[in-house]
This record gives C-alpha cells, structure tokens and sequence, in this order.
C-alpha cells in the first residue's frame, strides 16, 4: 500500500493550521489508509499474533476508541487492507493480446501472493479462516469471492471476444491456471517465478490452439 501521512484523531484540537480529518460519516480517508497501512505493516513485522488494536492505533496515530468506531476486530482491518491492495496491485492488464496479458496476470498474482506485504496479509486470513468459521465466512464472500472474478478476467474478456471456444470451461481452466499459485504459496512454498507462470500460461495457450 503507498505510504501516506499518519493521521490524528478526527475532531481533535491543536495549534494553527491542524487540518479537521474528520467528514460527514465521521471517517478520514487519510485516517483510514494510514490504520489500514499500519495493519499490513504490524503483520509483516510481528505476525498475525503481534497485531492488536492497541497496537495499530498508536502505528497510524488515532485513538483506540477511533478504531473501534470503524472497525469490531484486527481481522476486519486486515480484510480492508488486503480488499484495497488486491485493487490496487491485482487488476488484470488488458492489451487485448490473451497471451501476453495472460503471462503478465500471473505473474501479477505470483508476486502479490508470494513476495508482496498484502501477499503475508493474504496467507494469515487464509490460516485465520481455518479457525474461525464466521471469519472464514466473511472472509470467502468479501475477499475470495472478487478474487476469484479477477482470476477469471482475463479468459473471460477472450471468451467475451470470441478468441476461445464459446464451450470453454472458465471455472475448470482458471483452476488449472491459478491453482498451482494457491497452491505452493499456501501448501508446498516452492518458487513460483516467471518460469513457472509462462509455463501455466503457455500449456493454456496450446491445450486451445493458440500456440
């Protein structure tokens, strides 16, 4: 997430020239990205177990009791972070060229996933969802549910275009791209470089022909 100004507590008062963060619904956008920022980077410092509320107030420069007017729990923090950079870092290119917007996708989605700070946030909530069966039911609608349509963005813009079979299995096809992603990023942690991505996109391109 880009780095933004730490932000007081709307309301406060203070010398000459303090800025009023506060607007109509009582939310500061930059109040509101610097918790979020300050979320991802307790996580990748501490770990899951070293975030607290306490903890990311004083990180962002707002009160406790701010947080908790916005947020119930660190975790839905964490899912707002993680929303905003999936939409930052993870909108599918669009050149209109379906292999090379393929390979640039998952490369996207490798990185994000294994290397980015967002991608440490990702892999907590997964670990969280596992024990948390509300969370984890929150956690599959807001967050898993978008990521999923994105997965499949790509394959649905050339199918929508007529440069793949009208037949074609969307669901099935993005599994067998993104799956081995998922995969050794949550179960196996082997690399996934642009290697492994271009071969994921590029055994797609010749099961349909396109290569």
């Amino acid at each position: 997430m880009a780095s933004v100004a730490r932000a007081d507590e709307a309301g406060g008062t203070g010398g000459p020239g303090r800025r009023h963060h506060g607007n109509r619904h009582g939310r500061s956008e930059e109040a509101r990205r610097a918790v979020l920022e300050a979320a991802d980077d307790l996580l990748v410092e501490k770990g899951f177990a070293g975030v607290t509320m306490e903890g990311i107030a004083a990180r962002a420069g707002v009160a406790k009791q701010t947080l908790y007017r916005w947020w119930s729990a660190k975790t839905d923090i964490l899912m707002d972070a993680l929303l905003q950079d999936a939409v930052e870092d993870l909108t599918p290119p669009h050149t209109g060229d379906l292999a090379r917007d393929l390979r640039d996708y998952l490369r996207q989605l490798a990185w994000f996933l294994g290397e980015s700070d967002p991608g440490a946030v990702f892999r907590a909530l997964i670990a969280q969802a596992q024990l948390d069966p509300a969370f984890a039911r929150d956690f599959r609608s807001r967050c898993l549910g978008p990521q999923r349509l994105r997965d499949q963005e790509v394959l649905q813009r050339a199918l929508d275009a007529g440069l793949l079979p009208a037949d074609l299995d969307i669901e099935a096809e993005t599994g067998r791209l993104v799956g081995p992603l998922y995969y050794r990023v949550l179960v196996s942690d082997e690399p996934i470089g642009e290697a492994f991505t271009d071969g994921l996109a590029d055994a797609f391109l010749r099961r349909h022909g396109l290569v």
